[in-house]
């Protein structure tokens, strides 16, 4: 079972798991009862516990990583960004669907805690991991608030959008920022994977992950292009933006989901 060999293999990871998962399950259920600063104290809690798991999962001999591990780092990233931007814009109130998703992806990486990596192929490897991971945070970030922006249009346009809401246009600047960031990340993953299959394989290997993450790179720059010399904006821009996060996620995430759970197999 992947669960108890993970136990066994990192039980104070389980542990710590298990409380952080508690700790964004009581935001999600609480998020209706508590006061903007108690939920703010909650989440921070829960993202210091996160943060100590994937210290506990990744720093440990043999290293371990898979879809699991990969969404729980990207889960972190992005509440590591509302945490920053909550600062900057008190408006921004997303704690319960982030508390959700924060309580999903460390579970999910307990169940599944990913393939053991005894002896890396390439020093280079976490390099690729690490811009990879970024690049998969930034996009999610943007993902997140071309949603919020989206019920922003549906609320004004109802009129029940209250006068303290985030203004839209804040909104989609936002949202461009982390697109053009996560685009820069996103290039330089493909750049050196691109270099790493050379290292290790001697050619570049395409496969299901590098087509994917093609695709995903080529829509976001169809999108980023649109948007600077067509002004794209609304529907269509974020109808492109989900199309090339649906791309990126499918790239490494669902191609180690079907790898380690359909296949059962490591490569």
């Amino acid at each position: 079972m992947p669960l108890l060999s993970a136990v066994s293999a990192h039980p104070a990871a389980a542990v710590l798991a298990a409380v952080a998962a508690c700790a964004y399950g009581a935001l999600a259920g609480w998020h209706t009862r508590v006061t903007q600063p108690q939920a703010r104290n909650i989440l921070s809690v829960a993202w210091i516990l996160h943060l100590l798991v994937l210290l506990t999962s990744l720093l440990t001999h043999p290293v371990r990583f898979g879809f699991g591990p990969a969404l729980s780092i990207t889960a972190w990233l992005l509440l590591t960004v509302y945490l920053i931007e909550s600062r900057l814009y008190p408006q921004l109130r997303a704690r319960w669907i982030l508390a959700v998703m924060g309580m999903a992806a460390v579970l999910i990486a307990l169940f599944f805690p990913g393939t053991h990596y005894p002896a890396l192929p390439s020093k280079w490897m976490p390099l690729h991991w690490a811009l990879g991971i970024a690049a998969y945070g930034l996009i999610a970030a943007a993902v997140v608030h071309a949603w919020l922006m989206q019920r922003a249009e549906a609320a004004m346009r109802l009129g029940t959008m209250p006068e303290t809401a985030m203004p839209i246009l804040t909104l989609e600047r936002l949202t461009f920022r982390f697109v053009g960031a996560g685009f820069v990340l996103l290039s330089a993953t493909l750049v050196v994977g691109a270099w790493f299959s050379e290292i290790v394989n001697q050619q570049v290997v395409w496969n299901h992950k590098t087509a994917f993450s093609v695709l995903s790179w080529i829509c976001m720059g169809i999108l980023l292009l649109g948007r600077w010399r067509l002004g794209w904006r609304g529907r269509t821009a974020v109808r492109m933006l989900y199309i090339s996060a649906g791309f990126l996620l499918l790239s490494y995430v669902g191609s180690r989901f079907v790898l380690e759970v359909v296949l059962h197999r490591t490569t």
